[in-house]
């Protein structure tokens, strides 16, 4: 059973949500300046005694989907989480991708699912990319790993219309607990790996949701009244 949880980017606006409502969890908060994920050997330590991680922390500033560039040091938090839950025996590891990983945008067709080769929308979706990747790899080490494909998760709770329109990709701050909840609590990770998309039950949506864990999302961004907004 995962009682004691560390989180990374815990005052980011997930890490917020997640803090407020996985209240039936021990939540070791880590964030700068306290905790600085680019430092193995102090990840390591704050790791002992946990049973899973969850990985939020991210240079946003510098490498987001609208930039253009891309952060060294999130591929090297990457790496530091995933080696630092094997040093420190934790036993399941629950990563923030994005669904920037594949090109949603220009999709056409039926629901994406996470199965095919990914186009990213960006080197910052490239880079989510190496995550999934990586987390691949430490799969096959014995450590239990979860990528999560986030849709839109913002401060208000409230979906966006911009260029794109956002509610197709919305993810509700009780559908993001519910989710994580569900990766957390699930007895064992179906061969160590589970990719999958986080989005809300919007109507006009594009992601497939489906998931291994009984994850059943129940908001819907069109039963919201959307706020106008330029970008997400």
């Amino acid at each position: 059973m995962i009682e004691r949880v560390a989180i990374t980017g815990v005052n980011g606006t997930i890490g917020t949500v997640l803090r407020k409502g996985l209240t039936d969890f021990e939540i070791v908060p880590l964030d700068l300046p306290e905790a600085d994920v680019r430092d193995l050997a102090t990840l390591v330590r704050l790791f002992k005694g946990c049973d899973a991680a969850v990985h939020l922390a991210w240079d946003l500033k510098t490498d987001n989907w609208d930039t253009g560039k891309i952060s060294p040091d999130n591929a090297l938090m990457t790496y530091n989480v995933y080696q630092a839950c094997i040093e420190a025996g934790v036993r399941r590891a629950i990563m923030a991708s994005s669904v920037h990983a594949d090109d949603f945008m220009r999709w056409k067709g039926g629901l994406m699912t996470p199965d095919g080769v990914p186009t990213p929308t960006s080197p910052y979706g490239a880079n989510k990319v190496l995550l999934e990747a990586m987390g691949r790899h430490y799969a096959t080490r014995g450590l239990e790993v979860v990528c999560v494909r986030f849709g839109a998760v913002n401060k208000d709770n409230r979906p966006t219309v911009g260029t794109w329109d956002w509610r197709k990709a919305w993810l509700s701050h009780e559908d993001c607990i519910a989710l994580v909840r569900a990766c957390l609590n699930a007895s064992s990770i179906p061969g160590n790996y589970a990719l999958i998309y986080g989005v809300s039950d919007n109507r006009e949506r594009v992601h497939d949701w489906s998931n291994p864990f009984g994850w059943i999302p129940l908001s819907d961004a069109y039963a919201q009244g959307p706020k106008a907004a330029s970008k997400v």
